[in-house]
């Protein structure tokens, strides 16, 4: 495919995961990459946090992790109102935390200035 990229961590550059996992639409007021799947170097604990503000207001998820220098990357949605239900489950790494490597091209942008071609996950 021609966008396939490589999702690195802004600050240490580890590998937390690529394109080919790309599984839905960015919702509105959430900058974020869906993915289906990501690398072991992604981590989260047990516990669950509550968004106090914004568009994860009211919202419980797990926050995801870089393991290599801890930094919060992203988040799993575990309950949500009705217009984020369909991110319930899957990894969401915030835009401002992740670098992509784009294959084809072998060029590095921050992911808050790439749009990728929708997707779904019947896709």
């Amino acid at each position: 495919p021609e966008e396939c990229a490589v999702f690195h961590c802004c600050r240490c550059w580890t590998v937390l995961g690529d394109s080919l996992q790309l599984c839905g639409q960015e919702p509105p007021g959430l900058s974020v990459l869906i993915c289906f799947k990501v690398t072991s170097d992604v981590t989260w604990e047990d516990s669950l946090l509550v968004g106090l503000e914004g568009a994860l207001l009211g919202c419980a998820y797990y926050l995801l992790s870089c393991r290599s220098c801890g930094l919060a990357v992203g988040f799993i949605l575990y309950s949500s109102a009705s217009d984020l239900a369909n991110l319930r489950g899957l990894f969401c790494f915030f835009k401002d935390s992740i670098i992509c490597y784009f294959l084809k091209n072998q060029i590095i942008i921050e992911a808050s200035k790439v749009n990728f071609p929708a997707v779904t996950l019947k896709e």
